[in-house]
Parts: structure tokens; C-alpha cells; sequence
């Protein structure tokens, strides 16, 4: 089994880091992984994403047309890759960022106030951890236990002041996603 995910905001909004805590997360639990970024003109404020590929077996081609999953965290990545998700699959839209719904009633949809979150933890910054939270309400191959693991295993030491918040984000987006996802039709 492989799973296709594409993870898309504004520079500076976390995204790499959100592909790499999943990366990590299911290399640590034993799946294939590959993760692969791609920056806009500016690194803060352009476009960035990255793509994440988890599965049972070698993985082989790291590209990602159709993806399973689709994490957005602003209008221009919703616009863009909400077309590309397979039918059937997740998106998970930072409502922070955008200001329309998803178009489609194909897919689940997880809509969360993902800044709004994070600053009530007390960091807007953290608004990537709780999309990672809320994403991983519907995706089968990692938990959130998962995911804290490889935080901790893997966060720089510089860094590693920020884990108990970055889990409570985890969390938090998690659960909220648990009490609104609109499934697909």
C-alpha cells in the first residue's frame, strides 16, 4: 500500500517541517519514505510545498500527480491542489488562511482554525503542528503517537524547548478534526 500527500502554504508557515515530522514518522514505524520540498522565489512569504510518500514497499517514483491526502494552508494551495486529490481522499484546509470551503463532496474535508489554535497554545507558529494533528485524524498509516515520537527522536536539540507545545498542537489539531471532518459522499 502507498499513500500520496502533498503539504502547501506561504513560506515561513512550517510546511517543510510538517513533511519531515511525517517522513520521520513513518521511517521510524518501518515504511518506505521519501520527501521531497519545493520552494517559490522567496522562502518566506512565496509558496512553498513538499510532497510525502509513505508505503509498504519501495517506493518507485517519489512524484506526486494525484495526491492521497492535501494539507493547505492558505487560498492559493487550496485552489491548486483541491482539483488534484484522488476521489475518495482527505484535504485538510487551514479555515485561518482561506476564505471559501472546498468545492468538492468527493473527498473528506477537515476544515481548522489552525492560527487560532496555535495562538491559544500560545504561538501562532504552531499552526502547522495542528494541521499535522488534524490530518492525521484520517490518515491510516501513522498516529498521533507516531508523529510525537518522531518530534521527540528527531527535533534539533536548539529545538527541543518547543516539543511540549509542539505536541499539545498535535493534539489539539487532532482533536478537533476528530469533532468536525464532513466525510465524503
Amino acid at each position: 500500500m502507498q499513500t500520496e500527500l502533498i503539504l502547501s502554504g506561504f513560506g515561513g508557515q512550517g510546511i517543510m517541517f510538517a513533511g519531515q515530522v511525517l517522513s520521520y514518522a513513518a521511517m521510524d514505524v518501518g515504511k518506505q519514505v521519501t520527501w521531497i520540498p519545493s520552494y517559490g522565489p522567496e522562502m518566506r512569504g512565496g509558496t512553498a510545498n513538499c510532497t510525502v510518500v509513505i508505503a509498504d514497499e519501495e517506493i518507485g517514483s517519489p512524484v506526486v500527480k494525484n495526491p492521497d491526502v492535501a494539507l493547505v494552508m492558505n487560498l492559493p494551495s487550496l485552489d491548486k491542489y483541491e482539483p488534484m486529490v484522488k476521489a475518495g481522499g482527505l484535504l485538510v484546509i487551514n479555515e485561518s488562511m482561506v476564505d471559501r470551503g472546498a468545492r468538492r463532496d468527493d473527498i473528506t474535508v477537515v476544515t481548522v482554525p489552525c492560527s487560532e489554535i496555535a495562538e491559544e497554545i500560545g504561538s501562532i507558529k504552531m499552526a502547522n503542528m495542528v494541521a499535522v494533528g488534524a490530518l492525521l485524524s484520517g490518515l491510516k498509516e501513522l498516529t498521533v503517537a507516531d508523529v510525537e515520537a518522531a518530534l521527540q527522536a528527531h527535533m534539533p536539540g536548539r529545538h527541543k524547548h518547543l516539543l511540549p507545545k509542539n505536541i499539545e498542537a498535535i493534539r489539539k489539531g487532532y482533536e478537533y478534526a476528530r469533532e468536525h471532518t464532513v466525510a465524503a459522499k
